[in-house]
């Protein structure tokens, strides 16, 4: 058997690390990945019934989550959603002259769907907890 090099003592970089989190008993994960054309605004506003964790593979995402400012995050940034009520209303390709590919971990409740859109009137009812909207 080949001796074990150290090498595995720096081989892991810590991207995120999130707590406390509640994963019911009978939950699903799923990871998938996304890649979005140019300037796609990608999915539209949704929620997920439990945690999500994300990884920017190349490009840039434009995310934005309910009662946070809109962001963009770059190739090898992370994001999260705590899931639950809080609206997702972005996700979608923040640069204009490239794709961009990210991957999610979605953590899913039993009988419950991974995505659930959110609709016009909801979004209108919630107007109030969403974060300043950039101006220009």
């Amino acid at each position: 058997m080949p001796e074990t090099s150290e090498g595995w003592k720096t081989a892991v970089t810590m991207l995120q690390d999130v707590a406390p989190l509640a994963i019911p008993e009978g939950a699903s994960a799923m990871t998938i990945q996304v890649e979005w054309e140019p300037g796609d605004q990608g999915t539209p506003p949704h929620r997920h019934s439990d945690p999500s964790f994300g990884y920017v593979v190349e490009g840039a995402v434009r995310f934005e989550l309910e009662g946070e400012p809109e962001r963009v995050v770059e190739a090898g940034g992370t994001f999260w959603e705590p899931g639950g009520d809080v609206i997702h209303h972005q996700d979608g390709n923040a640069l204009t002259d490239a794709r961009n590919r990210f991957v999610v971990t979605m953590m899913c409740a039993p009988g419950k769907p991974m995505l659930d859109l959110v609709d016009e009137q909801e979004l209108a009812e919630r107007a109030h907890l969403r974060a300043p909207r950039p101006t220009g």
